[in-house]
């Protein structure tokens, strides 16, 4: 299920997409928005180191940016969510395409980091939806109990805790030490 603001009218994806940029991100799923969590000091900390972490590996690879929205389909419906940090390698959309507008492919990765508020189920849901979608990985990052699951469509569910060390073949060669994630 995906918490939506009330609004009297449906808006169309066109529509979302032209809304003027403010201080309060949305992400849009059958015709609603429903505002995106503000981050707290310890979702914020991980999302930076996490693309301290990941950014020198990605840089020749592909696009990688924080709250960068998405185009996707939800249950047959436009889905637009805005990952906590999205990762599509230059094979899924070249190199030279420096538009300003939201992702047009299924991203190769995507981050969530829970939110306090946030429940583990609804990001789960949130995760198997990204694969439905065409995400080929998703990573959902705990920062209270300091774990990452990784979702895949070629696997279930594994969750790594703070002294493991991610290696995952399809993202080419990258490997994660949560040590140096969860790290103060």
């Amino acid at each position: 299920m995906v918490a939506t603001v009330a609004s009297t009218q449906s808006l169309s994806l066109a529509e979302f997409l032209a809304m003027p940029p403010g201080d309060q991100r949305y992400e849009f799923y059958a015709g609603a928005i429903a505002p995106k969590m503000a981050p707290k000091r310890i979702h914020a900390g991980l999302q930076k180191k996490l693309l301290q972490l990941i950014d020198p590996w990605a840089v020749d690879r592909g696009h990688f940016y924080p709250e960068w929205a998405v185009l996707l389909t939800r249950e047959g419906q436009p889905w637009v969510p805005v990952p906590d940090l999205t990762y599509v390698a230059f094979e899924r959309l070249g190199a030279d395409w420096f538009e300003d507008e939201a992702c047009p492919v299924p991203p190769d990765w995507v981050m969530e980091i829970i939110s306090p508020g946030q429940s583990f189920g609804a990001i789960t849901a949130k995760a198997l939806a990204y694969l439905e979608a065409g995400v080929l990985r998703v990573w959902v990052v705990d920062g209270i109990s300091q774990t990452i699951t990784v979702f895949g469509p070629d696997r279930l569910p594994q969750i790594f805790g703070r002294v493991d060390v991610i290696t995952d073949p399809a993202l080419l060669s990258f490997t994660l030490s949560l040590t140096l994630l969860f790290s103060p």
